[in-house]
């Protein structure tokens, strides 16, 4: 299954590996024999996401591969729905045991980030060191069910180009918005009635938002994977985040002594899409310290 057609001028996925039930797809930068570092994106996000900070950390001797998720981008969408954390997990643990080039660095930002502290703290995946960009296990509700508006805006397809960009730009008011419409080849797909719609399978949106009691399950859950960690974690923030803030930040910090902490002040939630050099120096900063490109 499929949204639709790809749009001309979207990139075709470098790599395809096999999930758990669905196939996924990903891109690669720098030299294979590199420590490899997996970069996970966020929900609504695709690889492309980390086109950047892959060629970056390509650049300095790693060899990052950027994922998409089940159900986004080119991923296959899932037949039974099934978009939970630890189904991507097991789809994560497939993706390296096939990579096999021993532990990897994890990246992941917010949905990819929970995916690599559980994927990490409950011992499905054995990693080098960890990345966590703007996700921790207390978050605000208040951002995320802005993120989940804006996913669900549109069901039934946009009626133009334009009207996608206009999407996006009142989603990130902070960013400057693109005139050249092709760059949203890659995150759009045309159905067979004309219209536009999101690379995302709909069936990850029909989720109901989580109960209270939920939340405080899933944070726990989190905090116990958090309290597991034993290897070099760094995280950052985006200084303009409605999703992680400060005290969520230092709620992490103090149960994760090793971790340091960087706070991108002129970034929001998408971190590394509004600052990506802040965003790369940080983490080359950091991963030459704990894991140099000349150590595989």
């Amino acid at each position: 299954m499929s949204a639709g057609q790809r749009l001309p001028g979207a990139p075709e996925p470098m790599h395809t590996w096999q999930g758990e039930g669905v196939s996924i797809t990903g891109d690669s930068w720098g030299d294979p024999l590199g420590p490899l570092v997996i970069l996970q994106h966020g929900g609504g996000q695709t690889r492309h996401a980390w086109r950047g900070a892959g060629e970056i950390l390509g650049q300095a001797g790693y060899h990052a591969v950027a994922i998409d998720a089940r159900g986004h981008g080119d991923s296959q969408w899932a037949p039974d729905g099934n978009y939970e954390r630890d189904i991507m997990i097991q789809d994560l643990a497939r993706v390296v045991e096939q990579l096999d080039a021993g532990p990897p660095i994890l990246v992941g930002a917010s949905m990819g980030g929970n995916t690599s502290l559980a994927a990490i703290g409950e011992g499905h995946v054995e990693a080098r060191a960890l990345v966590l960009v703007d996700i921790a296990p207390r978050i605000r509700s208040e951002g995320t069910k802005k993120i989940g508006q804006f996913m669900s805006q549109k069901p039934n397809g946009f009626d133009s180009l334009e009207e996608v960009a206009e999407a996006i730009a009142n989603y990130q008011p902070h960013r400057k918005r693109k005139r050249n419409l092709e760059g949203l080849a890659k995150n759009i797909r045309l159905g067979d009635d004309g219209k536009y719609y999101w690379h995302w399978d709909p069936s990850y949106r029909r989720r109901p938002y989580m109960t209270t009691d939920e939340i405080r399950v899933r944070t726990r859950r989190l905090e116990d994977c958090a309290r597991n960690l034993s290897i070099p974690t760094l995280l950052i923030r985006g200084g303009l985040s409605d999703v992680l803030d400060e005290n969520g930040a230092q709620a992490f910090l103090a149960l994760v002594p090793q971790a340091e902490y960087v706070n991108v002040t002129d970034a929001a939630h998408m971190v590394a899409g509004d600052r990506n050099d802040t965003f790369g120096v940080a983490v080359i900063d950091f991963l030459t310290r704990e894991v140099p490109p000349d150590q595989r």
